[in-house]
């Protein structure tokens, strides 16, 4: 019975962990939404990364297989010259594959509004989207 204890002590304990860093010059790469038109951008090519989704009989945070996997992605990236990356399919089994892109500033980020510049040093004020 101890030793179950501790066996399930020491998953639940490294299921926590990440064990996906971010390499050099991947913190520059954008990552765009599934769905998000890349027309404007030069397809560099084409990248799978995989993770274990499972430890034994536990299942992972399926947030943080998902961004292991982006980072992974992202890891990539400079290897393509590619400065982009998109979800090509949801991730399966913690498997994932994603297009990569160089857009050379050419994709604005998710969610971007062009900002109104503030006059007179008076507060910022934008619109809240549900």
């Amino acid at each position: 019975m101890r030793q179950l204890l501790m066996s399930a002590f020491v998953v639940a304990a490294l299921s926590g962990c990440t064990w996906v860093k971010m390499a050099p010059g991947a913190a520059a790469v954008k990552v765009v939404a599934a769905g998000q038109d890349m027309s404007a951008c030069e397809k560099r090519g084409e990248v799978s990364v995989s993770v274990r989704d499972r430890l034994g009989p536990y299942e992972r945070n399926d947030i943080k297989v998902r961004d292991e996997l982006e980072t992974l992605a992202r890891n990539e990236a400079p290897g393509l010259s590619a400065d982009t990356v998109q979800p090509k399919a949801e991730p399966d089994d913690g498997e994932q594959r994603f297009l990569a892109f160089r857009c050379r500033g050419a994709v604005p980020a998710a969610g971007a509004q062009a900002r109104p510049a503030a006059t007179d040093g008076a507060a910022e004020t934008y619109p809240i989207e549900d």
